[in-house]
């Protein structure tokens, strides 16, 4: 084509060869392209995000900082990434996302052919279609994700479950099949205090940073997770410090989710009840923080919101019941359970006519399921402080809760797990600036 022309990126480790070729092809005309050098991959992604449409991004396998997220981020702007690899690729860079590899030294002619290839013109190219992601990937075990305002029992809650589905029948009799896992999501992590562990590593950090380059196996990801005895099923320490979710990276953690869903039979998460986004706040900063609870719960086949009797616990409870709707779950695969409710048989139906009469008016088009009324138990201090699983007297009704409402969902392992969703920006609008 005469009138073909390339906008090309490139960013590779400081005086590399084939940035310097492809700089004088561009400049003597030997090839139809404008490249654009990049100094980081930070210079690449600040690019991506401006308004100019680019053809293609250029990445040296051995740079720093290129993985699956600034990949993705190519192709969500429309640039198909080509990674320049040596004899033998250190990495399977298909596999992570790239559009195709190519060995050094590149020659102009196969440089060419792989933009026309895969590339479109500047000229040409049409409105910005989102590439599918390599984390569509459909998986077959459940996700319940454990929820609820800080004291009010949530990581109780979890471990009980994890426990009850870890001896059910159908994991206990085939040994292949035994893969409960309990995973810490929040940022306030205490699962590993909870069961003992003692080190934290490897935890959440670790598998996250190991999909930022590969695809692990299911071998691998189990390889992450600690098997605790007494409970019968793999934990996952979470977070060692609050801020410790700046190092995780949007693309890496949902693909890190991605792999642990389709690595175990029976997920339980022990999340936060924070959802606040960018939509909400402004922030994209805001929504990164939260972006564990938001896909687990989002993408979670049942919902499990932990809550405690009285004035202040139920208007808390309420306040997250309708941050869930808003951000998309049905009514139906939310399981409220009330801690700590009064014995008194009388007592405990007022507490759920209040409850569901104050959800009718705050969420008037949605029906909230009768909540799950646990007493308060005084004696489960001793379990945890051994790091023994509750007792199945004092949570059962929780997990007998559970299993029935599971039975009752369709499941949810007909579509994508964790798939990110594209953001359709309003003509006219800014949308998001570098």
């Amino acid at each position: 084509m005469n009138d073909e022309h390339f906008v090309v990126l490139g960013v590779a480790r400081p005086r590399a060869k084939w940035m310097a070729d492809i700089g004088r092809w561009a400049n003597t005309s030997m090839l139809p392209i404008e490249f654009i050098r990049c100094v980081s991959v930070d210079e690449v992604r600040s690019r991506l995000h401006s308004d100019r449409r680019f053809s293609a991004l250029l990445l040296g396998e051995d740079c720093i900082g290129v993985d699956r997220d600034v990949i993705e981020a190519a192709r969500d702007a429309g640039c198909v990434p080509i990674v320049l690899t040596d004899a033998v690729p250190r990495r399977d860079w298909r596999g992570l996302g790239a559009a195709e590899m190519l060995t050094q030294p590149v020659t102009p002619e196969v440089l060419l052919a792989a933009l026309r290839d895969h590339a479109i013109g500047v000229d040409h190219r049409p409105m910005l279609n989102r590439a599918d992601s390599p984390l569509d990937i459909s998986t077959n075990g459940y996700l319940v994700a454990v929820l609820g305002p800080g004291g009010t029992g949530t990581s109780t809650t979890a471990m009980a479950i994890a426990s009850h589905f870890a001896t059910q029948p159908q994991y206990d009799n085939d040994p292949a099949k035994n893969r409960v896992a309990l995973i810490d999501a929040s940022l306030n992590a205490d699962q590993a205090l909870l069961h003992d562990l003692g080190d934290v590593v490897p935890g959440l950090q670790e598998l996250v940073d190991l999909h930022r380059t590969t695809n692990p196996t299911n071998d691998d990801v189990r390889n992450f997770f600690w098997f605790s005895p007494r409970h019968g099923y793999d934990v996952l320490p979470g977070l060692r410090r609050h801020r410790d979710w700046s190092t995780l990276r949007r693309r890496t953690t949902l693909a890190a989710l991605t792999s642990i869903h389709r690595s175990f039979d029976f997920i339980v998460a022990d999340t936060d009840c924070d959802f606040e986004g960018e939509s909400e706040t402004g922030s994209i900063d805001v929504e990164d923080r939260n972006l564990l609870s938001r896909e687990l719960a989002g993408n979670a086949d049942l919902v499990v919101l932990t809550a405690r009797a009285g004035t202040s616990g139920l208007s808390r409870t309420l306040r997250v019941l309708r941050d869930l709707v808003e951000l998309g779950i049905e009514t139906e695969r939310i399981l409220l359970v009330i801690l700590g409710a009064p014995r008194s048989t009388r007592h405990r139906s007022e507490l759920s006519r209040s409850v569901l009469r104050l959800f009718d008016e705050a969420v008037p088009s949605h029906a909230l399921s009768t909540p799950v009324m646990v007493p308060i138990r005084r004696d489960l201090e001793p379990f945890i402080h051994d790091g023994s699983p509750p007792p199945r007297s004092a949570l059962g009704s929780i997990t007998a809760a559970v299993s029935e409402r599971l039975l009752q969902l369709d499941p949810k392992n007909s579509r994508p797990m964790f798939h990110a969703t594209p953001i359709a920006i309003i003509p006219g609008h800014l949308g998001r600036t570098a």
